[in-house]
């Protein structure tokens, strides 16, 4: 039996009746793993001299009741490993890392997290200030907690795997979007994921397929400026841990539990769960961060650093993780198997992805090894992808992303989109891009361009708001409106803000429609933002990423919502998911035989692409026209001729007249566009055999 510590007071406090031993376990798995005999710890720690294990006996405690000293016996190359007998599952414990003498900083006062802790805990006590600089933080330090690793149920909740041809993705934060539901809804106690089972119903109702759920790691709420809390939680303290604001006090230990119970009802309901995840910083900060895990076991490792010491940042978080290193590697594939494998998530959308792929300073990679070790992975197959191709350090990729089976966030799409609508000059050509997948946005490797479209996301103004602002109102942040995106491409439509002029909020209703619209007439993969459909807004923050309020929360006061804008919505959605064999053919092999897009203007085949256009039309072909969309930003109406279609064309959607129930047959080769608005007809057959039967 190896040499260790125990405090005898808490030992007996505590009530452990036997003394618990120390073998030399095992380098595998990573964290702490239940065995016959008790529990396996195993960590990375390639610069250390020695690692203390300590245990403690509740998670308020602040002394530990064991601390066993693993000595180099128990190192294995850069792995930390030991085996303590008659552990058990719910065992509370921390680390302490002595580094060899090399070592420019000095942590070894610093209680640790697990960096693969699957569950944490100690938030009553926890203290950001004092996880700073080198004093202990024995006092108000985290705790891991032992739990196991059960593999996901997909016996019985199989992946629903829609194809990405008709996936339809809603991007919501979990607090947010169940805070303000109604008491008649809820229990007083129920968590946001039992809360969010509850709202299952109206994301069925309302055709999507996928959520895509704000970051749900481990977070640290207080690291924030000014006296406000972090609620995005876009700042981990942990790659495994879901966050425990998420969950009810009394199953603190069992979140893993309720968060499969989330995913199990989900695909009970045949919608898929990603996740948006946070892999390229962490909460550390920089060097005057906090250590709370990866810093105090190797910074040198786990983070770049520059050779005058200072942590190299291009997340704008104040650190960048090394993920061109095999062992920062393996920690993140063990994390994404970790939340894929034991608690069934289907995919997952990375924060600033493209960070993942710089080198030794900061030098992007032609073939970063983190995506080919991602696409390579077989207990990852089964699992879509999604990234940010951009960073806070300047670099953009999505022509040349570099990963085959990753879509990409196509901020141009959204961008594009916009400035069309707002009625600026040179903006048909671009916007006729957007709508085919952005062919010069990805060119080259890819028969089907991975394009995930949107109008708006958590960062930046909600729908409502682009059309109702045109300055960001950010002053609730507390940093003098310096914070979020100047350049939102929005309009105001001649009022700043919320109105009573009727014309004023006629038109901004009608260019919701047209955006909605646009986005999911278009090819690629469409993502809506929580609380689009209903007209939600953020009084001009498009930044809330510090309010736990009313500003961020999804608004379920049917009073308050646009009922006819979300009766619209749906209606989009149901018909885009009936027509996707055409808005949106996948063929991975070859382009032939998919249907083929043809331009238009005012007339047949005759494209304005001059810079002064406001318009835009096309048809979708099958040997003959089947579909033909027309779309006019300009101030007044326009005539457009029509392609002969081989049946009558009929009008099923109409942004100016939402309330179309029935297709509408257009009578002569032409149709009126009011302004500032878009149409969709289809041909009379294929909307009787696509359509009308469903």
């Amino acid at each position: 039996m190896k040499e260790r510590n125990i405090n005898k007071t808490n030992l007996l406090k505590s009530e452990v009746k036997e003394v618990l031993e120390i073998n030399i376990g095992n380098p595998s798995p990573l964290g702490s793993s239940i065995t016959d005999n008790g529990v396996n710890f195993s960590v990375i720690a390639s610069n250390a001299e020695f690692i203390e294990l300590l245990i403690f006996d509740s998670k308020n405690a602040i002394n530990p009741c064991i601390i066993f000293k693993l000595d180099s016996s128990h190192c294995s190359g850069p792995y930390w490993h030991a085996e303590i007998k008659g552990l058990k599952k719910g065992a509370l414990y921390g680390f302490r890392v002595h580094q060899k003498y090399n070592c420019d900083s000095n942590y070894s006062k610093k209680i640790l997290l697990d960096p693969c802790s699957r569950e944490i805990t100690g938030w009553d006590i926890y203290n950001r200030e004092n996880a700073c600089h080198q004093e202990s933080n024995l006092n108000t330090c985290l705790k891991s907690i032992v739990c196991e690793r059960d593999k996901f149920d997909f016996d019985n909740f199989p992946r629903p795997k829609h194809s990405w041809e008709k996936t339809i993705i809603y991007e919501l934060h979990i607090n947010a979007f169940t805070k303000n539901l109604k008491n008649v809804e809820t229990k007083s106690q129920e968590s946001s994921f039992e809360k969010l089972i509850r709202k299952i119903p109206y994301l069925k109702d309302l055709g999507v397929t996928t959520i895509e759920l704000l970051p749900i790691f481990c977070f640290d709420p207080n690291d924030a400026p000014n006296g406000l809390q972090n609620y995005w939680g876009y700042s981990p303290i942990n790659w495994f841990a879901p966050h425990f604001q998420y969950f009810t006090n009394s199953s603190s230990e069992g979140s893993r539990k309720e968060f499969r119970k989330f995913v199990e009802a989900c695909h009970h309901n045949n919608i898929e769960v990603i996740l948006d995840v946070v892999y390229n910083h962490t909460s550390e900060g920089n060097k005057d961060g906090p250590i709370l895990s990866w810093k105090g076991f190797d910074e040198s490792l786990f983070y770049f650093i520059d050779k005058k010491k200072n942590f190299q940042d291009v997340t704008g978080c104040g650190n960048t993780i090394a993920a061109n290193r095999g062992l920062v590697r393996r920690l993140i594939l063990e994390s994404l198997k970790c939340w894929a494998n034991e608690l069934g998530v289907d995919g997952f959308r990375f924060d600033l992805g493209i960070a993942l792929s710089r080198g030794e300073n900061l030098i992007p990679l032609l073939n970063p090894p983190f995506f080919e070790d991602l696409e390579s992975d077989p207990e990852l197959t089964e699992v879509k992808f999604i990234s940010e191709p951009w960073d806070c350090g300047g670099l953009y990729k999505s022509k040349d992303f570099p990963a085959k089976n990753v879509f990409t966030w196509n901020g141009y799409f959204r961008d594009d989109s916009r400035k069309f609508w707002k009625g600026e000059d040179d903006t048909a050509w671009n916007l006729s891009s957007k709508l085919q997948i952005s062919p010069n946005t990805y060119e080259g490797k890819n028969t089907y361009p991975k394009s995930i479209n949107f109008i708006t996301a958590h960062d930046g103004f909600t729908l409502k708001d682009l059309v109702s602002f045109n300055n960001k109102y950010n002053f609730s942040n507390r940093e003098q409106n310096k914070d979020g995106e100047n350049h939102n491409n929005s309009w105001n439509h001649g009022v700043e803000g919320p109105s009573n002029d009727l014309e004023v909020n006629s038109l901004r209703k009608k260019q919701q429609r047209n955006l909605l619209f646009t986005l999911l007439i278009s090819r690629g993969v469409p993502m809506l933002l929580m609380g689009d459909e209903v007209g939600r807004s953020q009084g001009g923050n498009n930044n809330t990423w510090c309010q736990d309020n009313s500003l961020a929360w999804m608004n379920w006061n049917e009073k308050d919502q646009d009922l006819e804008l979300l009766a619209f919505v749906k209606k989009l959605i149901r018909i885009r998911k009936k027509l996707s064999k055409f808005i949106n053919p996948m063929n991975k092999s070859s382009r032939e035989n998919l249907p083929e897009i043809y331009w238009h203007g005012t007339a047949i085949n005759n494209p304005d692409w001059s810079s002064w256009s406001h318009t835009l039309a096309f048809s979708i072909n099958k040997s003959s026209p089947i579909l033909w969309c027309g779309l006019n930003a300009y101030k007044k109406n326009i005539n457009f001729c029509l392609p002969k279609s081989t049946s009558k064309w009929l009008k099923i959607i109409d942004t100016a007249d939402y309330n179309i129930t029935e297709p509408k047959q257009i009578s002569g080769n032409s149709v009126d566009l009011e302004s500032r608005s878009a149409i969709l007809l289809i041909s009379k057959k294929i909307y009787e055999t696509s359509i009308k039967n469903d």
